[in-house]
């Protein structure tokens, strides 16, 4: 039968084959009853999004850069997840990228046949100066994506990290350019072919996953709180002096001044109560102890309020 597609994400799901006879709440359940699925395929690669996450650390802790690189649906998740590290953990917006076939108007409208575009791979990771010490993650839902393994095997060559996040177990040539391979096997989609729900949906956790890792352990965190956040609007701000109030136990005056002298750094504010020292000492303790807070002022945060 050779109409069939020997990717899992192209095949036929036969538990939604009659769903365009189903009522609004009949498909919400089928829809809900696949989902249910995805944390469970992405909780089986465990141990390689752990290794990702390692290896993210590695890379950021000797000036490397995470680059992630899809077309169409996978392309716009690894641009989303890197779009989103600099307001939550305070990063340079260079440190996790996300290259798109078909560059940014692929954000917003299909950009036909990008993906099949060998020498666009090349170009984009070029551009974007991917060198050796870098850590680049493709994403395909199929494994099967011709840009994204062109990319791959371009930044092995210039002897960057490589790893792999698809959903269907990938050909030989694409796992031979790939370090590290995370395979989150969602199975056919409720509409055939349509990656942008189960394998998209698998596809967010596990980068999220690898980025919220990596930034804990630079010490972007003090417990579960976000410290290393920028407070650069009105939202951003009244979170950071709730959190400066929690863990330094200061009233929203204090919490505000503390900000204000941190340079509207919650992390480095932090460091300049518990150890009563300037913003230029805390930067300079903050570097000596990994970024890590615990490291420096010596201290746990602070206990989980009840409910």
């Amino acid at each position: 039968m050779t109409f069939l597609d020997p990717r899992l994400t192209e095949r036929r799901n036969p538990r939604t084959a009659e769903i365009d006879l189903a009522s609004p709440i009949e498909i919400v359940d089928l829809i809900n009853a696949e989902d249910r699925a995805v944390p469970e395929a992405v909780a089986s690669q465990r141990e390689p999004i752990a290794q990702a996450i390692e290896q993210a650390e590695k890379t950021f802790r000797a000036g490397g850069r995470l680059f992630y690189v899809g077309a169409g649906t996978s392309g716009r998740l690894g641009v989303l997840d890197a779009s989103e590290c600099p307001p939550t953990y305070g990063t340079d917006p260079e440190m996790v990228q996300g290259i798109i076939a078909g560059g940014p108007p692929a954000l917003t409208r299909s950009q036909e046949g990008a993906e099949d575009r060998l020498d666009g791979a090349v170009e984009d990771l070029s551009a974007h100066g991917v060198r050796a010490g870098d850590f680049v993650i493709g994403i395909a839902a199929s494994g099967t994506t011709p840009y994204v393994r062109r990319a791959l095997s371009h930044a092995k060559s210039v002897g960057a990290s490589t790893a792999l996040v698809a959903c269907s177990p990938p050909p030989q040539e694409a796992l031979d350019v790939a370090d590290l391979v995370i395979l989150p096997i969602t199975g056919p989609e409720v509409v055939t072919g349509s990656t942008r729900m189960k394998a998209g949906t698998a596809t967010k956790l596990v980068l999220n996953t690898i980025t919220t890792g990596a930034m804990i352990r630079l010490g972007k965190t003090f417990g579960n709180l976000m410290v290393d956040l920028r407070a650069t609007n009105a939202k951003l701000k009244d979170r950071s002096e709730r959190i400066l109030m929690e863990i330094c136990g200061v009233d929203r005056d204090g919490a505000r001044a503390l900000l204000d002298a941190s340079g509207a750094i919650v992390k480095t504010a932090v460091v300049m109560h518990f150890l009563g020292c300037s913003r230029e000492d805390a930067e300079r303790r903050l570097d000596e102890g990994g970024g890590v807070i615990r490291r420096v002022v010596r201290r746990p945060p602070p206990p989980v309020p009840p409910a």
